[in-house]
């Protein structure tokens, strides 16, 4: 992948992820994990990268929260049982009824909340100064740990290599995909078991 286009997706999906609902199908630290493995191979600054996820969190969680000003409630509606479970509307809905602005802040680490919890703040009336300085901080907070974990697993695998040679690697690499394999196939049982 050309450094230009990743630095696009780095801003890109995180954008998309709340706003169009994108991270139920690929959700965004993907991609930023794979900038800060570029920018560990210098074909990219860090900076950048982190600057890059964050102003595309910070702006899409800004959009997902309007479209839920305006329109939540008939997309929710649309999207129960398709992609999302009613149960889990209303877990976050409740979440972030207890939470508030710390919720915004939590939600932004996991997946399935970073996702729905800007479209329940708007539709719950959360104003919109008090959304926008937490997902500042949960945009942000979560950019640079992200970003940061790309950078030390480019740091990891080049200690690996010069240590343990090409049979080392090679041997690690297949490690590394079984238990991806693992975690995918627990995450996709769970997700059918839901359904």
């Amino acid at each position: 992948m050309s450094p230009p286009l990743a630095l696009a997706l780095v801003f890109l999906l995180p954008a998309l992820e709340a706003s169009v609902f994108v991270g139920f199908i690929f959700p965004g630290e993907t991609v930023v994990i794979l900038g800060g493995v570029l920018a560990f191979e210098h074909k990219l600054p860090l900076w950048l990268v982190m600057v890059s996820a964050s102003s595309g969190a910070i702006i899409g969680d800004s959009v997902g929260y309007f479209v839920g000003v305006k329109f939540g409630h008939r997309i929710l509606e649309k999207a129960s049982g398709r992609l999302i479970k009613p149960k889990r509307v209303h877990q976050v809905t409740e979440f972030i009824a207890k939470r508030g602005a710390i919720g915004v802040v939590i939600g932004r680490f996991t997946t399935v909340l970073r996702v729905l919890v800007p479209g329940v703040a708007g539709m719950s009336d959360m104003p919109y100064v008090k959304f926008l300085i937490s997902n500042v901080i949960g945009g942000v907070g979560w950019a640079v740990l992200y970003s940061y974990l790309g950078y030390s697993a480019g740091t990891s695998f080049a200690a690996v290599e010069r240590t343990a040679g090409t049979t080392g690697v090679i041997v690690f690499a297949a490690v590394v995909a079984v238990v991806g394999v693992y975690f995918l196939f627990r995450y996709v049982r769970e997700f059918a078991k839901e359904k």
